[in-house]
């Protein structure tokens, strides 16, 4: 089955949210206030809640208890708003494509896991916008869940496949393509800003990794996270090919604090979102 074919069984199963598109309005309008955006997210009972949380929360430490959704707002920022409603997006579509062949819960750690790093690996570069990584390792995986629901039979004979072949070549040599590419084309059929799908479409291009460094942080997390959460066979995963090394802008000290920051965090978040 082609990536297409793939892409739009996911677009038709599973709309974006309303709420995604009208906070990205309210945010590129240069008019707009936090007030604005409050009035949007206290439309959503479930959405305000978990605002208030995450304001509330040890990544943010304000000094006293956050109550109001505006003031919550200004201490996490419209893009980390943002980003909070596309993980809650995520966690929905996620919950959707959920099949037998693949531990939703270990996918959904691991995937918060992936954006927990990334946006630490993107804050240690001093790129702007770091917030916006934490979006992109969350669903860079979101088509491995839609593959395995639509074609069962060819997701089962790629996992139970045992040879040396590197993941994105294995995903390639199977499917056509790898499940980042397929996630990103997905990103971009849904119409969130580019910043957030091309990186995610392209982080298995190793001519782009040299070139972009949105891409270079995004599979350099990638790496990060399978070595750690799938030790009994990536343990021995290199992190810093040379085209990853060379664009990154971090070094071994960097990854150690984002994996660190990953293992103190990510449960924190992903029962917040869950």
């Amino acid at each position: 089955m082609s990536l297409d074919k793939y892409v739009s069984f996911a677009t038709k199963s599973f709309a974006l949210p309303d709420i995604c598109i009208r906070i990205r309005s309210v945010l590129d309008n240069p008019r707009s206030s936090a007030s604005d955006l409050g009035d949007l997210i206290s439309l959503d009972a479930s959405l305000t809640a978990k605002v208030l949380r995450l304001a509330n929360s040890s990544l943010f430490r304000f000094p006293s208890q956050v109550e109001s959704v505006s003031k919550a707002i200004n201490i996490i920022g419209g893009e980390a708003l943002y980003n909070l409603v596309m993980a809650e997006t995520a966690n929905t579509a996620f919950k959707y494509f959920d099949t037998q062949l693949i531990n939703l819960d270990k996918h959904w750690f691991d995937s918060v896991y992936c954006g927990m790093v990334a946006k630490q690996l993107a804050k240690a570069s001093n790129i702007r916008g770091s917030e916006r990584f934490f979006v992109m390792g969350i669903l860079q995986n979101l088509s491995e869940l839609v593959i395995a629901k639509r074609s069962p039979e060819l997701y089962k004979n790629y996992i139970e496949q045992d040879n040396d072949m590197l993941l994105g070549a294995r995903q390639i040599h199977h499917f056509g393509f790898t499940f980042s590419n397929c996630s990103g084309t997905i990103l971009e059929s849904w119409k969130l800003p580019l910043v957030l799908y091309y990186p995610v479409m392209h982080a298995n291009d190793m001519s782009r990794q040299a070139a972009d460094s949105d891409i270079a942080l995004l599979a350099l997390a990638s790496r990060v996270t399978s070595m750690q959460q799938n030790k009994k066979t990536d343990a021995d995963i290199e992190l810093f090919l040379e085209d990853i090394a060379n664009n990154s802008g971090v070094n071994l000290d960097d990854v150690a604090n984002a994996i660190e920051f990953a293992d103190r965090e990510t449960a924190k978040i992903s029962m917040l979102i869950h």
